[in-house]
């Protein structure tokens, strides 16, 4: 019998639980030490990585980082070099594709041209013997849940782009696998029907609580869809955490500089306290603050990373009855873009560096509006930035 897809799940992690953090439940996924290589190319090193039940957990990195190979080997499309596979328990060593708890929903939705909407959806539960009757009263419900019930007649070329990609999605999902496999799902979508859609997404997955694997170049895809993202670098995980975690928090500066904008600024250990640290930056031509201890020794190399948005321009020299003459530096107003709803400016250096802040369009009018060639100033709190060592 059909079960209600719109029945919304009380799984634990739709309720803001977080097995990552309190380990109350065994990985619904284990990838242990694993490796692909194509001959002399190596497409994923040695990657271990643990996904709970009811997660949706991006992939992130650019072209060429192994992110679609990771899931091409989940899948089993692909074969392992070395290490190991669990899902919900199981070895998937030697499991073929059509025997995984699996189901892989491509960029291109690979649709049948042919053959209307729904039955495109009912294909895979024909195939598998279920009766025609309750093939269609299953596709009938997931038409519902993607918001298609009225399009169940339609062949692929009569609709959108958002809907043909809603087919692929409800196509993949009929079956219910445990885990659903989605590369680069939305990539195919103009700037605004991706927005939307990536909601939509989320509704659905939280609705069946199925668990979700979505790989993605798109930095703000992934920070909007994810319970936590894997940050893939050259076959590598370089950082898996929440979005604000790794947006705030990042641990290189790969991943400060791939995760939005940021200025680094390069520089040494000037001063190295408990509860605190300075740090002489040539970049920046001033000394910065951070009010936290590092692991560090004087005089090291390390950088310090700080977002656009955490920084101030003002044409006055910034007054701070606190740490005066730390966390500001000036230059020259170089270039502006004007965004609605925020204004970026970049601001070139004495040192010749250039930085990149932005500016929230609070009001309608600014009296102390900041223009091109405009000597300004540029300041933050101690707190604002993150201090990286590698």
């Amino acid at each position: 019998m059909a079960t209600n897809p719109q029945s919304k799940v009380s799984g634990a992690i739709a309720n803001g639980a977080k097995p990552w953090i309190t380990h109350d439940q065994e990985p619904f996924i284990k990838i242990s030490n694993l490796t692909k290589k194509f001959g002399d190319f190596t497409a994923v090193d040695n990657v271990s990585l643990e996904i709970y039940r009811e997660e949706l957990f991006c992939l992130l990195g650019g072209s060429g980082c192994g992110k679609s190979t990771l899931l091409r080997m989940l899948a089993g499309f692909e074969a392992p070099t070395s290490g190991k596979i669990e899902i919900d328990g199981q070895d998937m060593s030697g499991v073929a594709p059509f025997d995984r708890p699996t189901n892989m929903m491509f960029q291109s939705y690979a649709l049948f041209p042919h053959m209307s909407v729904e039955k495109n959806v009912a294909y895979g539960l024909l195939r598998d013997g279920v009766s025609k009757n309750d093939a269609y009263s299953q596709v009938n419900e997931m038409l519902k849940l993607v918001q298609l019930e009225d399009f169940g007649k339609r062949k692929p070329d009569q609709l959108s782009g958002g809907q043909r990609q809603r087919v692929a999605l409800a196509r993949s999902l009929i079956k219910r696998p445990k885990l659903l496999l989605l590369d680069e799902p939305l990539g195919a979508l103009d700037k605004k029907l991706r927005e939307e859609t990536q909601f939509e997404l989320i509704n659905i997955q939280e609705s069946l609580g199925v668990t979700f694997i979505v790989v993605t170049h798109d930095q703000e895809e992934a920070m909007t869809l994810s319970t936590r993202i894997g940050v893939m670098n050259e076959g590598e995980i370089v950082q898996v955490g929440e979005p604000r975690e790794v947006y705030e928090f990042p641990q290189s500066r790969f991943v400060a500089d791939f995760i939005g904008s940021v200025n680094i600024f390069e520089g040494r250990v000037s001063d190295d306290a408990i509860d605190y640290v300075r740090i002489k930056s040539e970049d920046a031509n001033c000394e910065i603050h951070v009010s936290h201890g590092v692991s560090c020794t004087e005089n090291q190399k390390l950088w310090f990373a700080i977002r656009p948005e955490k920084m101030t321009v003002t044409h006055k020299k910034p007054h701070k009855t606190k740490l005066a003459k730390f966390n500001w530096i000036s230059g020259i107003v170089d270039e502006i873009a004007y965004q609605g709803n925020l204004s970026v400016y970049r601001i070139k250096l004495e040192s010749g560096k250039v930085v990149r802040i932005t500016k929230s369009n609070r009001l309608r009018h600014d009296e102390d509006e900041i223009t091109w060639d405009d000597k300004v100033y540029v300041s933050w709190e101690d707190t604002a930035g993150v201090v990286l060592t590698q």
